[in-house]
């Protein structure tokens, strides 16, 4: 992982820790998420503000946890154009690797329904073990045959989870952001993009989180990181829907696709790596 992440230490050190195995209290396998994105700088303040209220992740002394996904489609893209397309029931299907766990790796479906609920089917599985032994698994939890899916990209990066007091919510924060691209060799990083995702089992929990984000002007806002790595990653595919999200993640923090010939980096209507004004980063 070549991507650090901006978050600094001092700032997640003021929260008091919850464990792994407390944690598992709040799985919420079935739940509803919103997703907020926004600047690093912007998570360090709603990060200070919220400390007295939420308890965080801390596993053998670490509480910014590095993660790995591999994010596997059909040769013609179905789950990416599901989403760009906005169908609601659509799904997603991943080997992850916790690496901060002690490499804890899962085979992992997401299903979305239509109404916005989310759930997780997931089976252990070794950490170079690739998807070919879970046919059944697949068959049986999603739409997808496992002789149609092939690695499209893998992503790293770093991740806080917070939980209330009362256990009834969750939070996670991802930081420095970094794609890799198996058919293109495109790489992207997005060191200063911050992603926050409020997951709770219900519309109608009462949180302090929502006053924090209207104070601080942060905004809900979608972020697939398989949809978002894919569009940035591979300028070929339909990227239609997903455009003006691609704008706001190059406002606070230009896309420049290595491993590409520049000539050809383009996303969204325009230059890879265009500048960004002072005031358009926060």
């Amino acid at each position: 992982m070549t991507t650090p992440s901006l978050l600094k230490k001092e700032v997640i050190a003021e929260f008091d820790p919850i464990s792994l195995e407390e944690m598992g209290k709040v799985k919420l396998m079935n739940r509803v998420d919103t997703k907020y994105v926004t600047h690093i700088d912007q998570i360090e303040t709603l990060l200070k503000l919220a400390s007295a209220l939420y308890r965080i992740q801390e596993i053998d002394g670490e509480r910014n946890m590095p993660y790995y996904t591999c994010y596997y489609d059909t040769q013609e893209s179905d789950m990416y154009y599901q989403h760009q397309r906005g169908k609601k029931t659509r799904q997603k299907i991943r080997r992850r690797i916790y690496e901060g766990s002690h490499d804890l790796t899962f085979l992992e479906i997401k299903s979305k329904n239509n109404k916005g609920r989310t759930k997780k089917k997931r089976v252990s599985m070794e950490d170079d073990q690739g998807i070919e032994g879970y046919s059944e698994f697949i068959g049986e939890h999603s739409n997808y045959n496992i002789d149609d899916l092939a690695p499209k990209i893998e992503n790293h990066f770093y991740r806080i989870t917070l939980v209330n007091h009362d256990m009834t919510e969750r939070l996670t924060i991802d930081t420095g952001l970094e794609f890799h691209n198996f058919e293109t060799g495109v790489k992207v990083c997005l060191p200063n993009i911050g992603i926050i995702e409020w997951k709770r089992d219900g519309n109608n929990i009462k949180s302090p989180l929502k006053d924090l984000l209207f104070k601080l002007r942060i905004h809900e806002g979608g972020f697939s990181k398989y949809c978002i790595g894919m569009a940035v990653t591979n300028p070929a595919l339909r990227q239609n829907r997903i455009k003006q999200r691609l704008r706001k993640i190059q406002k606070i923090n230009p896309i420049i696709r290595e491993g590409e010939d520049q000539e050809e980096g383009r996303i969204a209507g325009f230059e890879a790596g265009d500048p960004v004004s002072e005031t358009s980063t926060k």
